[in-house]
């Protein structure tokens, strides 16, 4: 048996949708955080010309490492250990980057990490689309997603739901200007951002 989120099955589409049009000018993707490899699989399948590298902690590697062995196409690479704190990064530059229902299980720690890093691997005018919930102007979007953040920081204090303005600073930090925002099903969000293909980092 592998891995499996319910979560992963039910946004997956939804999710693809947005990313057809947010990757059309792409060939490499990164997957930042890929836990159970549902998305990589599904992602990596329905979008062939893209070359898909997805990445997780160590804790995760073992399930994710067998769902790809398994069931990824040619086009899928096998993951890499990423710790986003760790630089230099064991992956090549790519012009896609994608995540999902990672920034609020990180520490803030290691959102600053991840955006402070990035450049490193990314190839000009590289497209970085987040997936999840975000607060905007400090405010929910819902009430589930209130008592979602309350569920976070009870488990894990460094944890929770990000505001999209503190997300989009860092985003802008490295280059990236905000393309589209996509509302989803389940109270979330897809942020779409572009870089510039000269980008003057304020980092």
């Amino acid at each position: 048996m592998f891995p499996h989120a319910d979560a992963c099955e039910r946004n997956k589409e939804p999710i693809l949708e947005v990313l057809r049009q947010a990757f059309a000018d792409c060939s490499s993707i990164l997957e930042i955080g890929s836990g159970t490899g549902q998305h990589a699989v599904h992602f990596a399948l329905a979008m062939p010309a893209l070359v898909w590298q997805p990445t997780e902690m160590a804790d995760a590697m073992p399930g994710l490492r067998k769902r790809i062995l398994y069931e990824g196409p040619k086009n899928l690479r096998a993951p890499v250990e990423l710790d986003v704190t760790r630089p230099p990064w064991d992956v090549l530059r790519v012009n896609g980057v994608f995540m999902a229902n990672t920034l609020h299980i990180m520490s803030w720690r290691h959102v600053e990490a991840m955006f402070a890093n990035l450049p490193a691997v990314l190839k000009p005018g590289a497209v970085l689309a987040i997936y999840g919930p975000f607060r905007y102007e400090g405010q929910y979007t819902s009430e589930s997603n209130a008592s979602f953040d309350e569920m976070l920081h009870t488990r894990d204090p460094d944890s929770g739901i990000r505001d999209f303005e503190a997300v989009d600073t860092l985003a802008r930090g490295i280059g990236f200007t905000l393309q589209a925002d996509h509302r989803m099903p389940a109270n979330n969000q897809t942020l779409v951002w572009k870089r510039a293909l000269n980008p003057i980092s304020s980092t």
